[in-house]
C-alpha cells in the first residue's frame, strides 16, 4: 500500500507565528526523503493552513506526486487547472468545521460533480472523490467519470478498540470491494493512526492511505523523518 503524507498541520504551526517557519517545502521534502509516495495538502477555502503559494511551490520541487485536496467550487477548479497537480481529491468543505467531517454527497451533487470533475480529467489530472463507506455514493462517485474514491475512514477510526470497530470495519471492507468491481481505484484516510492503520492492510484493492496529522504530531517527538518511515512501515 503506498503512503500519502498531508502536511497542512506544519502550515497550520507557521501560521500561528506568521513568517516562514516551518517551512512547507522542508516538511514536503523531509516526508518524500522518508518513503512517502505522494504529498497531500488541501487547500481551503479560507486558507486557514495551506497557502496558494505553498501549493505553486510545491508543484515545482516534488518528485513524488503532488494530491491536492480541494472543495468542488470554481475557484478551486481554476487553481487545478492552472498548476495541473498529479491527483485532485474533491472534499466537502464548512467553513466552521475542524476538519473534514464526512464523505461527500456525491449521489445528492451528481451533475454537479459530473461538470467540476470532467475538465480535471482531460487535463490529466487523476481524481478521486472523498466518499463515506456507502453502495449508493460509490456508484454515484463512478458515473461522475473520477477515476478514484477515498473512503472516509472517520468512524472506524473513532470506533476503533470499541464495540462498534468490526462494524465500522467491514464497511470499509465490502465499499473497497464495491468500487473495485466498478472500476474504481480506491484510497482512504482520515483519522488513521500508529494504533488503528494496520487493518487497512485487510482490505483488498486498497491502493493508497493518506495520512496527516497524526503523522505530524509524532514527528513533534522523533523528527518528520522517523514519523514517516514508522508509518510507512506499518501500511506496507
Amino acid at each position: 500500500m503506498l503512503l500519502g503524507v498531508n502536511i497542512d498541520h506544519v502550515a497550520t504551526l507557521r501560521n500561528a507565528r506568521g513568517g516562514k517557519y516551518p517551512d512547507v517545502t522542508d516538511a514536503a521534502v523531509a516526508a518524500e526523503k522518508a518513503g512517502a509516495d505522494a504529498i497531500t495538502v488541501h487547500l481551503r477555502e479560507d486558507r486557514r493552513h495551506i497557502k496558494d503559494k505553498d501549493v505553486r511551490d510545491l508543484k515545482e520541487i516534488l518528485y513524488v506526486r503532488l494530491n491536492l485536496e480541494m472543495a468542488a467550487t470554481d475557484e478551486m477548479q481554476k487553481i487545478a487547472l492552472e498548476l495541473l497537480p498529479d491527483n485532485c481529491c474533491i472534499v466537502p468543505e464548512k467553513r466552521q468545521e475542524l476538519t473534514t467531517e464526512g464523505g461527500l454527497d456525491a449521489a445528492g451533487r451528481l451533475d454537479r460533480l459530473t461538470e467540476f470533475v470532467k475538465p480535471l480529467v482531460e487535463a490529466g489530472i487523476v481524481v478521486s472523490l472523498f466518499i463515506d463507506p456507502e453502495r449508493e455514493q460509490i456508484a454515484a462517485a463512478e458515473k461522475t467519470g473520477a477515476q478514484y474514491i477515498e473512503l472516509h475512514t472517520g468512524r472506524y477510526s473513532e470506533a476503533f478498540g470499541t464495540k462498534e470497530e468490526e462494524a465500522e470495519f467491514q464497511k470499509l471492507k465490502d465499499a473497497a470491494s464495491y468500487a473495485s468491481l466498478l472500476g474504481l481505484g480506491v484510497n482512504a484516510g482520515h483519522g488513521l493512526n500508529y494504533e488503528n492503520v494496520h487493518r487497512m492492510k485487510e482490505i483488498e484493492n486498497l491502493n493508497e492511505l493518506n495520512i496527516g496529522h497524526n503523522i505530524i504530531a509524532r514527528a513533534l517527538f522523533t523528527g518528520l523523518d522517523t514519523a514517516v518511515k514508522e508509518m510507512k512501515d506499518l501500511v506496507k
